[in-house]
């Protein structure tokens, strides 16, 4: 969102109030959550995108609290309008409008991505719903956990696009119980599913997606990390 200079940064609850509803529902119809685990899931994501837009257009906490050394490393800035506000573009030098930097159209490419591939995760979980069987097509051809990562490319977009105290602060924490939540899971699924599950482990990576087609042989019960909500 652009701002004139007579247009205040901060203190937009409204804008705040829309912004996180509007992340959270596409979220929400992306990811579907069912279980405990699943809300447990969505809403650690939720508070992130809240933290996120409180200090966007709210009360920008960061640049209160660094409003010393922000003064000192940039004098004559006012950080206290929201273009400044955008801190990799200030500090990193670009130079024009900020919403057109490299860096912020990148954070704009991995939103997109993020629910792209959450969006395509799902359709694969609900036809494995209806089937009864365990995904693997899709995205989970490529990858065991394709949920978590979209996630996770998600608020690594919204970091590079406004990076604040405490979403870096809640970022790594967020990643580290997705990585338990996904590890844990999968030894539930290979107890429910043995041999077919460890063949599927064997030929699919945990995070980095193999490129190119994948291998087949999985058989028509083919097994991902994920039970079919």
């Amino acid at each position: 969102m652009n701002h004139s200079p007579d247009t205040p940064a901060y203190g937009l609850w409204t804008l705040v109030f829309i912004n996180s509803a509007v992340f959270i529902a596409f979220a929400f119809s992306f990811f579907k959550p069912r279980t405990t685990r699943d809300w447990r899931t969505f809403g650690t994501f939720s508070g992130f995108v809240i933290a996120l837009f409180v200090e966007m257009y709210g009360f920008p906490l960061t640049i209160y609290l660094l409003s010393g050394w922000l003064a000192r490393r940039f004098p004559g800035i006012d950080f206290l309008s929201h273009d400044a506000g955008h801190l990799w573009y200030r500090l990193f030098g670009f130079e024009g409008d900020p919403h057109w930097n490299p860096i912020h159209i990148l954070s704009n490419l991995l939103i997109v991505a993020g629910f792209f591939l959450l969006s395509a995760a799902w359709r694969v979980l609900f036809e494995a719903q209806r089937t009864r069987t365990l995904a693997t097509k899709g995205p989970y051809a490529h990858v065991r956990h394709p949920q978590y990562i979209a996630f996770i490319v998600i608020m690594l977009g919204f970091l590079l696009q406004w990076p604040t105290l405490l979403t870096l602060g809640m970022f790594p924490i967020l990643v580290a119980s997705y990585v338990r939540l996904a590890h844990r899971e999968e030894r539930e699924v290979a107890a429910e599913f043995g041999a077919t599950w460890t063949a599927y482990a064997d030929a699919t990576p945990r995070w980095w997606p193999r490129l190119g087609d994948p291998p087949g042989g999985h058989g028509t019960k083919e097994v991902g990390h994920e039970r079919a909500r």
